[in-house]
């Protein structure tokens, strides 16, 4: 029986998914105005949102255990992976990052035989999320969202364009990062116990996962070409201190290739210490001043944004924590394709990374169960801001491009639910377990 700290944890967690999807309500509100228009434009927040939630959990635990059981209970709450996404997500969106990944993009687009543009596309929606295998998918999420902002996103409008091409971003990161071990959270959780190596992810869902994403990138590019055609996209950009764009003849001169290099050192030692918070953090600190050292070859960090992120990872940690009571035994008493179509609709409402972990726990299970499970959970990745941990950071670097400076969860749900389908018969695909 759970307990009743356990039963307020779920229901303030349903509460906080119910409230990720009323997020257009609250902004609605927080611009009409009014004296309490900063409350509805903190609650019309995703990233803030489990964050809340998991402040009011702090002090239910508090007033019916003591403010000891509830230090106690943070206390025992891994905050790595929040952590890992908020640096992570500040090292690469740095400006010399950004013009490395554009300048690899932009010399691969010349040998497709296609418009530019269109080709630019194409690569941002497949090469960059399948490499999050290699740099993390926290970090594919930061170079992709903001390569989009940056160009076809910057036009006023097209909202339904703009939310195909995220629902395709979102469910292409989740699978994109399955061929090594490492790089995606729902992946990580479970290599080391169910005895993964990146061998054994390349063979059993990297071929699939490639296969995927090149299809989503493809189709969603051939219906949508002619938004990359009309010619209205410009020269490049650049960002002010306050992170506004300012006009072309001011961007700074180019990034000389040493400093890219000293970034990108700076990505792979935060990729390789991701299980280490106190060595990441350090990292860090040393890379915002290296930053302020050569200023003049920078934009502003994302600073908050990192922070919102990861404010809302850790709400989601701290939820998250007591849902093993009812999802644990649920997972465990489904048949394997039974839990491939349950994992894939659970991740919609809860983080996928949670959701392996816990099924990770259930003994006795078979190789094929072990690989429905992992299967579901990076299929149904894309389906909301909460399903994946890297997410919320496109969410939050992409919204203020779509009308009202929102995303609604309902349209990126019906935007990602055909890539999804693809992803979900290439995962079901016949396999070596049978």
């Amino acid at each position: 029986m759970p307990s009743p700290v356990e039963i307020v944890a779920t229901v303030l967690f349903a509460l906080a998914v119910i409230h990720t999807f009323s997020v257009p309500f609250f902004a609605n509100l927080a611009n009409r105005g009014g004296p309490h228009a900063g409350v509805w434009h903190l609650l019309s927040e995703v990233e803030a949102v489990f964050g809340v939630w998991a402040c009011v959990l702090f002090v239910w635990i508090a007033l019916a255990g003591g403010l000891g059981h509830a230090v106690e209970y943070l206390d025992t709450r891994n905050f790595t992976e929040p952590a890992f996404v908020f640096v992570i997500m500040v090292v690469a969106a740095s400006r010399p990052i950004i013009e490395l990944v554009d300048l690899c993009v932009q010399g691969l687009a010349r040998l497709l035989p296609v418009n530019r543009s269109v080709a630019v596309f194409f690569l941002t929606l497949s090469l960059v999320p399948l490499s999050g295998s290699l740099i993390t998918e926290p970090a594919a999420m930061t170079l992709a969202a903001l390569m989009l902002r940056d160009t076809i996103f910057r036009r006023p409008g097209q909202d339904g364009f703009k939310y195909l091409t995220l629902g395709v971003l979102f469910v292409n990161i989740s699978i994109g990062g399955v061929l090594t071990a490492y790089a995606a959270p729902p992946v990580l959780m479970v290599a080391h116990t169910f005895g993964w190596d990146t061998a054994f992810m390349a063979t059993h869902f990297g071929w699939r996962a490639v296969v995927a994403v090149l299809l989503n990138a493809f189709i969603l590019t051939i219906l949508c070409h002619r938004y990359m055609l009309d010619g209205s996209l410009g020269g490049p950009i650049d960002y002010d201190a306050d992170g506004d764009p300012v006009p072309v003849k001011t961007v700074r001169p180019r990034v000389p290739y040493i400093v890219m290099a000293v970034h990108v050192f700076f990505m792979v030692c935060v990729v390789m210490a991701a299980h280490h918070m106190t060595i990441f953090m350090a990292l860090l600190l040393l890379f915002i001043g290296y930053v302020y050292a050569y200023k003049h070859y920078q934009s502003p960090l994302l600073i908050r944004e990192g922070l919102m992120v990861g404010f809302f990872l850790a709400g989601l940690v701290v939820l998250g924590g007591m849902q093993q009571w009812w999802l644990q035994d649920l997972l465990g008493g489904l048949s394997p394709i039974v839990l491939y179509v349950g994992a894939t609709a659970l991740t919609a409402i809860t983080d996928n990374a949670a959701l392996t972990y816990l099924g990770s726990l259930v003994e006795g299970t078979s190789e094929l169960w072990r690989y429905m499970l992992v299967a579901g959970a990076v299929t149904g990745g894309g389906l909301t801001v909460i399903a994946n941990a890297p997410n919320p950071a496109g969410f939050t670097i992409l919204k203020g491009c779509f009308s009202g400076g929102t995303i609604s969860p309902l349209r990126l749900l019906g935007a990602a639910s055909v890539p999804t389908a693809i992803a979900a018969f290439m995962f079901l695909l016949p396999n070596a377990f049978g």
